[in-house]
């Protein structure tokens, strides 16, 4: 009887991977990065298995139009250590959105919400954000993802 309710684990070639195009225009940052994670990692599938990458890729397009809500905008900070004694740096969300990378703001979201280790890394290699409208992963045919549609609090307007 106990035989019979075993649970399944997912083998790495019984994995299908399906590719999505979100258009971050307009969708709020930190609402869009937790939907970005759990496709990621494949928590969406009936046969999720945490020990292997089950996820599926991920294409954001329109990071430069991303919103944060409140005042995250000038408040939220991104810091980093340069290597040499005294070389902190700090930038605020606002100037990157508006500099030469927008897309890494997203990809530093979606990175936080992943697991730390060789399989979130391998994770994370599945994501590819673009700043602008365009994308060169139209030969894999990604199904877009309506994120807006999933809950009224994911778009922001205005």
């Amino acid at each position: 009887m106990l035989d019979s309710m075993r649970t399944y684990t997912m083998k790495p070639a019984e994995i299908n991977k399906a590719w999505h195009v979100i258009d971050a225009d307009g969708l709020v940052l930190g609402r869009m990065a937790a939907v970005i994670a759990t496709i990621l990692r494949g928590k969406h599938k009936p046969g999720y298995t945490p020990s292997v990458d089950c996820g599926d890729h991920v294409v954001v397009i329109n990071a430069e139009k991303v919103r944060l809500t409140g005042t995250k905008l000038t408040d939220k900070k991104y810091h980093w250590h340069t290597g040499y004694p005294g070389g902190i740096k700090t930038r605020t969300a606002d100037k990157i959105l508006t500099g030469k990378h927008p897309e890494r703001v997203i990809v530093k979201a979606v990175e936080r919400m992943v697991p730390r280790g060789p399989l979130g890394r391998r994770q994370m290699k599945n994501l590819r954000v673009y700043a602008g409208p365009e994308h060169p992963h139209e030969a894999q045919q990604p199904q877009p993802l309506d994120v807006a549609a999933m809950n009224p609090k994911n778009k922001r307007t205005g």
